[in-house]
């Protein structure tokens, strides 16, 4: 069975597609096939001006028939699309996905960040590392951060707070925004031992990947902050060249490690793993159990 998934984020618009195979047991395997990634850059209109460009419009349409035609050749028959923040806060959300759906017809849902959250923690990640631990799920965009809390094989909390890469970068978010997300996670996090952060996101994978660590070895806090500032010690053209990042990767990185180390910090969680998932993740297996529910009435 091939399913996909879009996700259209503020950053940029993500296509997985994954086909899923049963073992014996009926246990399904999620297997990607590709993955496609076009950075749209939505949130630098939306957090500046309140609406998408018609440039960028154009853009999301044409990426989204480039992505119908792909998931035609793989003959994907199941496929969920969302949005995240760029398109929450964008005055010309619904136009845009009208005109979408006529011209590819595919249908996108606005998803709200507690969604996002739940979606993310869709992939189960938690249920395949050690018991005994408590587990925050930390997914950094470019318009918001989701934190999902996983204690004793239970959810305990999810919640999005509008304080994103690209948010950042434009000087869009307040003292007052950190200090309510500091408050927070200090709060419902109290009293937990052992607290292990679970990274999603295109940068904290960039982060795993120049680190050289071992697929399964975690990051630990004090590596982070030693990256962030490594990496703030740079221009964006020096980051460009030292690191071999593409621009729209090196602009988000700073900003993102200085939403992950200050919450693990204000968690207490020492470390990090980096299982490389995300929402497109989360809304496949999301899809899959969708489908195997329906297949049972």
């Amino acid at each position: 069975m091939k399913l996909a998934a879009i996700d259209i984020g503020s950053n940029a618009a993500r296509l997985l597609i994954t086909e899923v195979v049963e073992n014996e047991k009926g246990i399904p395997l999620f297997n990607k096939l590709n993955l496609i990634r076009v950075p749209l850059r939505l949130g630098f209109d939306v957090f500046e001006t309140g609406t998408i460009s018609k440039e960028k419009v154009n853009r999301i349409v044409e990426t989204i028939k480039a992505y119908k035609h792909l998931l035609n050749i793989y003959e994907v028959k199941h496929l969920k699309a969302c949005a995240t923040s760029a398109m929450r806060d964008a005055s010309n959300a619904q136009d845009i996905l009208r005109k979408v759906k006529l011209e590819t017809g595919i249908e996108i849902k606005i998803i709200s960040g507690d969604e996002e959250a739940s979606y993310i923690y869709e992939n189960h990640v938690a249920e395949n590392l050690e018991t005994g631990h408590t587990y925050l799920y930390i997914d950094v965009g470019g318009g918001s951060t989701e934190l999902t809390f996983f204690s004793n094989g239970k959810l305990s909390f999810k919640e999005s707070f509008n304080i994103g890469t690209i948010r950042l970068l434009k000087n869009q978010v307040s003292e007052n925004q950190w200090d309510e997300m500091k408050s927070y996670i200090k709060q419902r996090t109290k009293g937990y031992a052992d607290i292990i952060a679970i990274g999603s996101g295109g940068n904290i994978n960039k982060v795993f990947s120049i680190s050289k660590r071992k697929e399964g070895k975690p990051l630990q806090l004090e590596l982070l902050k030693d990256y962030l500032k490594e990496f703030s010690s740079f221009s964006l053209q020096e980051r460009m060249l030292l690191y071999k990042l593409r621009e729209d990767r090196a602009d988000v990185l700073v900003p993102a490690l200085q939403i992950y180390v200050n919450v693990m910090r204000w968690a207490g969680a020492n470390e990090i793993f980096v299982p490389k998932i995300g929402l497109a993740d989360g809304l496949v297996h999301l899809l899959y159990d969708e489908i195997k529910r329906n297949a049972k009435f």
